[in-house]
């Protein structure tokens, strides 16, 4: 089970990972007896309980796609996990551990503009409820936002490349990957 952000999406997209006793992660497992070398492995923690040839994890941390890995260890107690269904299982502590690693991502992003902040708030509550009594109204408002964060979103992208901003800035500002920095511009330079 992965957990994302709504702002920051893959680029910080986390996970409960699985811990060995001597405090290390343990490697990838084939996703199924068939698999095969090329078949496709998993990390997921609940998989590493001590069968079928995987490594018996005694706990879990948050674990997040850009490498951060929580300082919290929690135990796993096996008796609570179901055997049908483990990927049930809730793990609080690491979400909360990646929750609290998310809120440092975003205090380094570039900070927006206060009334900005609430306008885009009281916007989505306001086209929430249109989408509700009015849907067609509010589609006609999503076509004009749609219209202006092209518009805008592509001066902006402009104006990054053309100060020359770093891409590992951009990335920093933005709280993504550099990668994701590159494609999030590209979206809106080479918008038509």
């Amino acid at each position: 089970m992965e957990w994302e952000s709504d702002e920051f999406g893959a680029s910080h997209a986390g996970r409960a990972a699985a811990v060995l006793d001597d405090g290390s992660e343990p490697e990838p497992m084939p996703l199924g007896a068939d698999s095969g070398p090329f078949g496709g492995t998993t990390s997921d923690w609940w998989i590493y309980d001590g069968t079928l040839g995987a490594p018996l994890a005694t706990q879990v941390r948050g674990a997040c796609t850009c490498g951060w890995r929580g300082t919290g260890l929690h135990r796993i107690d096996w008796s609570q996990v179901d055997d049908e269904r483990p990927y049930d299982t809730e793990t609080p502590g690491p979400y909360d551990d990646w929750k609290d690693h998310i809120r440092h991502v975003e205090a380094r992003t570039v900070p927006v503009p206060a009334e900005l902040d609430d306008l885009v708030a009281r916007l989505d509550m306001r086209l929430s409820s249109l989408a509700d009594d009015a849907p067609l109204a509010a589609l006609r408002v999503v076509a004009a936002l749609e219209r202006l964060t092209g518009r805008v979103g592509t001066v902006a992208a402009f104006h990054t490349r053309a100060d020359e901003v770093p891409w590992e800035s951009v990335g920093q500002a933005l709280g993504l990957t550099e990668q994701e920095a590159r494609s999030r511009v590209a979206s809106y330079r080479y918008r038509f």
